[in-house]
């Protein structure tokens, strides 16, 4: 039974679960939703103990926003597990990809069985801003939020629809070096924890660096560009009107890491 006051964090696209370690230790339970059986199998396997106290939830299914639950076609991917995907793929890269049927749950019985969000982070496939969409027009919005951006769709619908006002970044290139060595807040106190090649990295007060205002923010998310990025909102933390990005201190560093986005671009092309 979920009591009305536990802080729970959803990882919709949880992956190989790289990001579980860190959520264990913020939340009084993760709700784990990934749909390549593979992957489940090897969180399942990871994680038995916290699974058998109830402590962490995995749902092994597709996430949808249709009313109805039931098979669907899912595309995994041949050789990277992690680039699988709900929506068909590019007919120039079906072979790349071994079509299966899958079960489907929606959000929001998954909402609904398990309880309110405390953080709800979003990384799914080409999915990311229908479910973000969707989440928000059902009047779902957490205090916590995250999405990967590769559409200034994503920032937009957290403006408009999800009327967030303070937001950050976490730089999905440079996760385990800015945090390989962090103090994180946990319900038992601030402990040391480094993050991960290839997690998606803190959220709330655990990111360096202010909040900003949309405005400044998307200044800051021009310059930085967009790709394997998580634009972070939150309604917890008042962000700093001066907070900006400052042009001649930025310019090199968004370079070099707009120049590593395109190599990596090109890498999984």
């Amino acid at each position: 039974m979920t009591n009305p006051t536990d802080k729970i964090i959803y990882d919709f696209g949880a992956n190989q679960g790289l990001n579980l370690p860190y959520y264990l230790k913020k939340a009084d339970r993760v709700v784990a939703v990934e749909a390549n059986p593979a992957l489940c199998v090897q969180i399942q396997n990871e994680f038995k103990e916290e699974i058998r106290k109830g402590k962490l939830v995995l749902e092994s299914c597709v996430l949808t926003n249709s009313e109805t639950d039931g098979e669907v076609d899912f595309y995994l991917h041949r050789n990277h597990p992690v680039l699988s995907q709900f929506p068909a793929p590019d007919p120039k890269k079906q072979n790349e990809f071994e079509k299966v049927r899958l079960p489907s749950k929606s959000f929001r019985d998954i909402f609904e069985q398990y309880g309110s969000p405390f953080y709800l982070k979003l990384d799914l496939e080409h999915m990311d801003e229908v479910i973000l969409r969707a989440v928000l027009e059902a009047d779902i919005r957490p205090p916590f939020i995250s999405a990967e951006c590769h559409s200034i769709e994503v920032f937009a619908l957290l403006v408009v629809l999800g009327q967030y006002k303070s937001f950050n970044l976490v730089d999905g290139l440079t996760v385990s070096k800015k945090y390989g060595s962090s103090q994180i807040k946990t319900t038992n106190g601030i402990v040391p924890y480094q993050f991960l090649e290839h997690s998606a990295g803190p959220f709330g007060l655990d990111i360096q660096g202010p909040w900003m205002t949309a405005e400044n923010f998307f200044k800051y998310l021009a310059w930085e560009g967009l790709g394997w990025i998580d634009v972070h909102a939150t309604t917890e933390i008042e962000p700093d009107p001066k907070a900006a990005p400052v042009f001649r201190d930025y310019v090199k560093r968004a370079l070099k890491n707009r120049l590593k986005r395109w190599s990596l671009g090109r890498a999984n092309a």
